[in-house]
């Protein structure tokens, strides 16, 4: 019988097989693949690129992709604002946020021609956006991420703002009203209750009439009022209650806001809280002056009387006192 050869470990002269050029020393296996299963690949890869590209046109389109858009590109007076004041420690934190996280949320905007957007809804991250570049000068902070939406009319405009701020802004019932009565004024709605109706329309009707309330404190008292946002409900509807019913309030309150010149929103409160404890008719509008003697011109209402003119002396005045003092 012939003996079988034992298998030995390799000598160090024979050839080992050469594995540097697989990992692990294991090479890869070939499949070739058939003709038709290379097509069909071909076309659904295609068919997939076609499908994504045409989901991007889509969202950019109708407004839901998001895009950084350069700081200087955005016109932040595209539309009136609801909000004019910021708090500034909400501001600061505001900052403080995008500083440490980045900007979280998109602004708003829609092209307006030539490479420029109109800002839509998000001021005050824009702002802070703005504020934190010129602070520190760091280009991660000149870029703001956008949703260019797809609006077609001043209206849509104006209710896109409205509907985010309403959601992420705590407004006084006074922004909502000005808001609305300049909007009419610029003739993006037919009048003031329109724009109340159209901007607020899907708020509760008993929140929409103390809107349009705000709007009647706005024609009465809007130049004369320095902090207006700070007005509570109450008091405000309280104002436009006795400016309806009382004649001579609007003149009474405009006479005592010119007095006092209040600098501070507590100091302008005191003012209104005054006015409105104030008996209705204790102030009139003074009539035209007319000449009752020589050199002297009467103007009287109830309540009131003025004498002008240059017989009015301090002789005069001292005989109108005893005379006066005679009739008690």
């Amino acid at each position: 019988m012939a003996r079988r050869k034992r298998l030995g470990a390799p000598q160090t002269g024979d050839a080992a097989p050469e594995t540097k050029a697989f990992p692990l020393g294991v090479a890869p296996t070939t499949t070739r693949r058939a003709p038709i299963a290379q097509v069909a690949g071909d076309a659904a890869a295609l068919a997939a690129a076609e499908a994504l590209a045409g989901e991007m046109a889509a969202a950019r389109s109708e407004g839901r992709l998001v895009q950084a858009l350069p700081l200087d590109r955005i016109e932040a007076g595209h539309l009136l604002r609801d909000r004019r004041v910021f708090d500034p420690e909400e501001m600061a934190a505001l900052k403080a946020s995008i500083a440490a996280r980045g900007q979280q949320v998109p602004i708003e905007v829609i092209e307006t021609g030539q490479g420029a957007y109109g800002l839509i809804s998000g001021l005050r991250r824009l702002s802070a956006l703005r504020e934190l570049q010129e602070e520190t000068g760091e280009d991660r902070f000149a870029r703001v991420k956008a949703l260019i939406k797809p609006l077609d009319s001043a209206p849509e405009a104006y209710i896109a703002m409205v509907e985010e701020n309403e959601i992420r802004s705590d407004l006084s019932f006074y922004e909502r009203a000005r808001l609305a009565w300049e909007a009419a004024g610029r003739g993006v709605f037919d009048s003031p209750q329109a724009a109340v109706k159209a901007l607020f329309a899907n708020t509760t009707p008993a929140r929409r009439s103390k809107i349009a309330a705000f709007v009647v404190l706005h024609e009465a008292f809007g130049e004369a009022l320095r902090f207006p946002e700070a007005i509570p409900e109450k008091v405000g509807l309280a104002l436009v209650k006795a400016h309806q019913g009382d004649a001579a309030f609007a003149a009474r309150l405009r006479a005592d806001l010119e007095a006092e010149q209040p600098e501070t929103a507590a100091a302008e409160r005191r003012v209104l809280d005054e006015s409105l404890r104030k008996p209705a008719g204790s102030f009139a509008e003074t009539p035209k002056a007319e000449p009752v003697a020589t050199g002297i011109s009467m103007a009287a209402s109830n309540g009131r009387v003025v004498l002008s003119g240059a017989g009015v002396t301090g002789e005069l005045a001292a005989e109108l006192r005893a005379w006066l003092a005679a009739r008690r």
